[in-house]
């Protein structure tokens, strides 16, 4: 039975080189993966799915239109889908949630979703609350603080390196906006702001 997997994290704990990984394993086993990835999130290039460590590969550019069932059942037509990975899935809908869902329990194909967890207010994105309500499977991908303990906030900071406690859920960046810190630290952090 196809299940719905959650591999979460805060930024720069590896979700995207993971995802590149399980991708490999299966093409290397001669198996067809299909890959997405969030359209706002442009900065490895459009429709592009690419680690820090130089690991990429292409993706479907998806939005929130995107009906990703119906883009998994049109390549299905062209032969067997062994399993569907999907980066940026903070930036998924909801009901893009669900349509995944129907891929792993209609369709019996294995979907991999990764993503943060939270923005940078320790908010949940709603990709993330619904794969959180959903998803067969959680997997916390690790990542540590500057301190040495489990980096699970992800600090916003201005080009001076200040916190930034206020703004858009969605900003894109790297390390030059988000840092990946403990709740102690985070909260400090956002604490000095106020």
């Amino acid at each position: 039975m196809a299940k719905l997997y959650f591999y979460y994290a805060s930024m720069n704990a590896g979700k995207s080189t993971t995802l590149l990984q399980a991708d490999f394993n299966y093409r290397e086993r001669g198996m067809r993966t299909l890959l997405f990835t969030a359209a706002i999130d442009d900065r490895a290039g459009a429709g592009r799915i690419a680690s820090r460590i130089g690991l990429a590969a292409e993706a479907v550019a998806f939005d929130a239109d995107t009906d990703l069932r119906l883009h998994v059942e049109r390549e299905a037509d062209h032969g067997p889908v062994h399993c569907v990975l999907v980066d940026e899935a903070q930036f998924l809908t909801a009901a893009q949630v669900d349509q995944l869902s129907a891929v792993a329990d209609v369709l019996g194909i294995p979907v991999l979703a990764y993503g943060l967890r939270t923005d940078f207010r320790g908010e949940l994105f709603v990709g993330s609350a619904r794969l959180l309500a959903l998803a067969d499977a959680l997997v916390e991908i690790k990542s540590v603080c500057r301190c040495g303990r489990k980096a699970t906030m992800n600090l916003r900071v201005d080009a001076q390196g200040r916190a930034v406690a206020e703004g858009a859920q969605t900003e894109i960046g790297g390390n030059d906006r988000y840092i990946a810190l403990c709740r102690r630290h985070f909260t400090e952090a956002v604490t000095m702001v106020a």
